[in-house]
């Protein structure tokens, strides 16, 4: 970077995005409008109801058929995904608008309404043989190319239930979503007390990375407080989105609880079992070992859990202006090619983001992307610290991810979570090496210490995530699981992870509380460590070769999610089906660790 580096001035100076893209209100025109014009086209759908399975119907026939019942249902989903997205976008900005909150749940319904009656669409494909959907895309050869999807929902199909059981789940569906509504609007009116600060839970848990020993532990405490105070709505939040999953996985026949998401990422239960016990047994190499190192670098027999991401040098730590983080991501997104820069360039030079911090905003950070004839928008909340530029960073990649596979069209797109965490983590990676690069060598050691912790952070405490929920669900079978077993739950599983170099400080007990993944999408979190893990194998790929790195990875993004990740990561010569896959992630960390022991 050119410019020098310098304390961050006010996180106001981080953009809000405009969303008039979209919707120029809620009292918008267009709202009804592409409400009534997503009736049409269902409308035309349904008239193809019974039509799929029609006796002696020729292939070519059968071919027109599919393809068009196909086409109409992406159409209205596009529709519908982009007044949802809308709502959403704008209610997760304001989480205390009760106009604003009463305006997403009024169009989730009305979504819901309209959308419930083609659920016979799916129900009639996997009535069908799978000679007879190959001799119809053969036939008819535009249908081919909905290939990838059909392999999705014929992978349902054992799964499906009659059609109206169907329907009633899909009708249910907006009602089971205030469980989620209930933990975001609890989550962003809490007020965390810090000394004489009154927080929200994104400047909270960013105070657990000041250099300031005393305003870390008063931030903690804090929190400990607010969840505390919390922790038993949370608990029947928790409790009510398990037995709500439980009884449709009973009812689909589901043997565990998150089999339903292997399902839906393409990948084998058996397969990441293996990978969440890889990750365990090299706990004490990776996780125990470093934090007993920090302590020993910080001066101290052991940490805090308010120090585990505390910085490793006492000075304040660099901060970042907007502008500076934009060129930092920008430049590292360079490193790939001038296409991966300009797709990046773009989400700045229009309003799709928004990163400026206030009140009632929902915590953490995220990249939504509308549909594939819409722009996505990135979210995320901008404090000028060294993990908000990789946050920047981590969110852009999936931008510019979902730019890059919008050609495929919206069901094609769509990309499961074992292949969707991978251009975030990679950018995330490109954007650590370059702020490496370009800091002096006395601000080496932290910086390595912030990588290190940023990938146990994905790697390590996701994979402790995953293992709290699978006990937690596992228990929630037998009944309601009370709060207090909850938190021993995390306590044992978070011990475990962190190991016998952090204490778990009373109250701690209660931080399971705020993490929104475990109730707006159970089993998710393994998503991440996989991803970290499938990009630290790329990585070392590119490091081979750069120049003939780049076609391949554009490749894989483009794609969306019209392979499967087994198939998508052949061109590179890797296979994630053979364990010692796994082991190139977990040793490139302990490489990292190794670099930072010589420095302490």
């Amino acid at each position: 970077m050119n410019a020098p580096f310098k304390t961050p001035a006010d996180p106001a100076e981080a953009p809000v995005w405009d969303l008039t893209d979209l919707y120029a209100s809620r009292e918008d025109p267009r709202v009804e409008a592409d409400l009534e014009r997503a009736r049409t086209l269902v409308g035309e759908l349904n008239a193809l109801q019974g039509r799929l399975v029609e006796v002696r119907v020729d292939a070519a026939t059968l071919g027109q058929r599919l393809d068009r019942a196909v086409t109409l249902y992406e159409q209205a989903s596009d529709l519908l995904g982009a007044l949802g997205a809308y709502a959403f976008l704008a209610a997760s900005t304001d989480r205390n608008d009760a106009a604003a909150q009463g305006f997403e749940g009024t169009v989730r319904e009305k979504i819901t309404a309209i959308a419930t009656p083609t659920v016979w669409v799916t129900l009639e494909i996997n009535q069908l043989e799978e000679t007879e959907i190959e001799a119809a895309l053969t036939a008819h050869a535009p249908a081919a190319r909905w290939r990838p999807w059909l392999r999705r929902v014929r992978a349902m199909k054992p799964h499906e239930l009659s059609h109206e059981l169907e329907t009633f789940l899909a009708e249910r569906g907006p009602i089971s979503a205030q469980w989620p509504r209930l933990f975001d609007e609890t989550m962003a009116a809490m007020k965390v007390r810090a000394g004489k600060d009154q927080l929200t839970l994104s400047e909270a848990l960013n105070r657990l990375s000041d250099p300031r020993g005393a305003r870390r532990k008063a931030a903690a405490e804090g929190l400990n407080e607010a969840l505390g105070a919390r922790a038993q709505t949370m608990a029947l939040v928790l409790n009510t989105v398990a037995a709500d999953k439980a009884l449709e996985d009973k009812w689909r026949g589901f043997k565990r609880p998150a089999d339903s998401r292997h399902l839906a990422n393409e990948v084998d239960g058996d397969a990441v079992d293996a990978m969440a016990e890889a990750v365990a047994a090299a706990y004490p190499r990776l996780s125990h070992r470093y934090y007993a190192l920090k302590a020993r670098a910080m001066g101290k027999a052991k940490l805090d859990q308010w120090d585990r991401n505390a910085p490793i040098e006492t000075s304040a730590p660099r901060g970042y202006d907007w502008a500076q983080g934009r060129e930092l991501v920008l430049e590292s997104f360079g490193d790939l090619g001038g296409e991966f820069a300009d797709r990046a360039r773009g989400f700045f030079e229009r309003p799709w983001i928004d990163g400026r911090a206030r009140p009632g905003k929902q915590s953490g950070a995220y990249a939504h992307p509308v549909t594939s004839d819409r722009h996505p928008y990135v979210f995320l909340n901008w404090m000028g610290e060294r993990r908000d530029v990789l946050t920047l960073a981590h969110e852009l990649g999936h931008g510019v991810h979902q730019t890059l596979a919008a050609g495929q069209g919206s069901l094609l797109a769509d990309t499961p979570l074992t292949l969707a965490e991978t251009a975030s983590i990679f950018a995330e990676g490109l954007t650590f090496d370059r702020l490496l690069k370009t800091a002096p060598k006395a601000e080496q050691r932290g910086l390595l210490a912030g990588r290190i912790e940023d990938g146990l952070n994905t790697v390590i405490r996701q994979i402790a995530f995953h293992r709290f929920e699978t006990r937690f669900h596992d228990e929630r079978a037998a009944g309601e699981v009370p709060v207090e077993r909850i938190g021993e739950l995390w306590l044992e599983e978070m011990g475990g992870s962190l190991g016998p170099a952090v204490t778990l400080n009373p109250g701690y007990e209660h931080w399971w509380s705020y993490v929104g993944h475990f109730v707006h999408s159970p089993f998710y979190v393994y998503a991440y460590a996989f991803g970290d893990l499938l990009v630290a194998a790329l990585m070392e790929t590119r490091a081979k070769d750069q120049e003939g790195f780049t076609p391949l990875y554009r490749d894989l993004l483009a794609g969306g999610g019209s392979k499967g990740y087994v198939e998508a990561l052949a061109p590179f010569g890797l296979n994630p089906r053979d364990p010692a896959f796994w082991t190139i992630g977990t040793k490139r960390l302990e490489g990292l660790i190794d670099q930072f022991e010589a420095l302490v």
